[in-house]
């Protein structure tokens, strides 16, 4: 293996901190070349500093002999006094400064600098003692891109999950944990691999291992999307269980309902099944860093092959079955394939708009109004004004 680098920074968001007195610290996540991931806690007066040395080692590159050779992001100094605002409107310009940073030349974006600023230091690791009188207030970055970062109106608290059973991890980026002990989820991400932490210890786990506090259901999960969308097989998967579906590598599917477990429903013709997220990447995009994810962590387990589940609810999770999946799949296709045959026969260049098949159950179509026929000019001018049969008198 060769020198270490970082692929990517992602920032997560930002804590208020209230020992030993209030300030504010932005969260990182970082991605290393063998595919770990770390979160780290900088200043931004920590940031700037590493700024300013950075041009300093690099006085061509940010432009200190000629503006028009720069290439090194710049980044606004620290006020005297940073609050809250500030803090959260930062946020866009960080996003953008780091990934203008992975993006510069090897010779910047490798250099010891900014390695070891990045690199995971005790501090990180370092969890709010029990003794503190007032806890860390977490402020997530809006996982819409679109959204500002001064959209952000308060602390977003981290959801809590409790585990059903035992969990033996498998690598140093995950976390061991017994059954019924309870997690901070900081990221959810849609492979179902979740990153959690205690006061303990930070690491990724299976979403199939954890559970609601207030309910056996979760309610972030999307509803079923039948008209599909376009992806490949990275890897090849062989079903398990009779819900699931088996296929080859670089087969084309439709995925109809991600779910946060990391076992999405897929339709493939009128066959539909759960397959690992994992091994799914959209269609027309590079595959190279999903495989690389994929050797080193794999699909997470499902909730159905978990011995010993032990859930603090006694309703059990609402799943919608495989049969109810491929029933309203081959509705919304009929329906589809009925919308496309009625455009052909009437030749229309505006095609009629497709609906789901339960929207049109539930909606019949409206008749459209008759056009009525055009008036004579006689009853024009019987009807119209003196002005306008002067008008039309004088015109023709």
């Amino acid at each position: 293996m060769g020198d270490p680098f970082i692929r990517h920074i992602v920032l997560l968001g930002f804590e208020k901190r209230f020992s030993p007195s209030q300030h504010y610290v932005y969260m990182f996540l970082v991605k290393w070349q063998d595919l770990s991931e770390k979160v780290i806690y900088r200043r931004f007066t920590e940031i700037y500093e590493f700024h300013k040395l950075l041009k300093e080692m690099f006085p061509i590159e940010s432009g200190q002999i000629s503006s028009e050779n720069r290439i090194i992001p710049h980044l606004p100094a620290p006020r005297w006094f940073d609050g809250q605002r500030t803090t959260e409107n930062r946020q866009g310009t960080l996003t953008e400064y780091c990934n203008t940073l992975m993006n510069l030349p090897t010779k910047i974006s490798r250099c010891s600098h900014v390695l070891e600023f990045f690199k995971v230091r005790p501090d990180d690791l370092k969890l709010p003692s029990d003794n503190q009188a007032k806890k860390p207030e977490t402020f997530l970055m809006p996982k819409d891109p679109r959204n500002n970062a001064s959209d952000i109106t308060g602390p977003i608290i981290l959801q809590t999950y409790r585990a059903i059973a035992d969990y033996e991890k498998n690598s140093n980026t995950e976390m061991m944990l017994k059954s019924g002990e309870l997690v901070d989820v900081v990221e959810k991400g849609q492979s179902g691999w979740w990153f959690c932490q205690t006061k303990e210890k930070r690491g990724w786990l299976p979403a199939s291992f954890l559970e609601p506090i207030d309910s056996p259901d979760e309610s972030e999960e999307q509803e079923p999307n039948y008209e599909g969308e376009p992806y490949v097989t990275i890897k090849a998967y062989t079903a398990v269980e009779e819900d699931e579906m088996t296929l080859e590598e670089g087969e084309a599917i439709e995925v109809i309902h991600k779910l946060l477990d990391g076992w999405w429903v897929i339709r493939k013709g009128d066959a539909t099944g759960y397959y690992p997220s994992m091994y799914l990447q959209k269609a027309g995009q590079d595959n190279t860093q999903a495989k690389n994810l994929i050797k080193k962590r794999g699909a997470p387990p499902r909730r159905s092959s978990i011995r010993n589940a032990q859930s603090m609810h006694k309703a059990s999770r609402k799943r919608i079955s495989q049969d109810s999946y491929r029933r309203n799949s081959v509705k919304f296709i009929q329906q589809r394939r009925k919308m496309r045959q009625l455009n052909a026969q009437k030749g229309d260049s505006q095609p009629v708009r497709e609906e789901s098949p339960e929207a049109s159950l539930k909606s019949p179509m409206k008749p459209q109004p008759a056009v009525p026929p055009r008036p004579s000019q006689d009853l024009i001018l019987n009807r119209c004004s003196e002005s306008t049969k002067r008008k039309l008198l004088t015109s023709a």
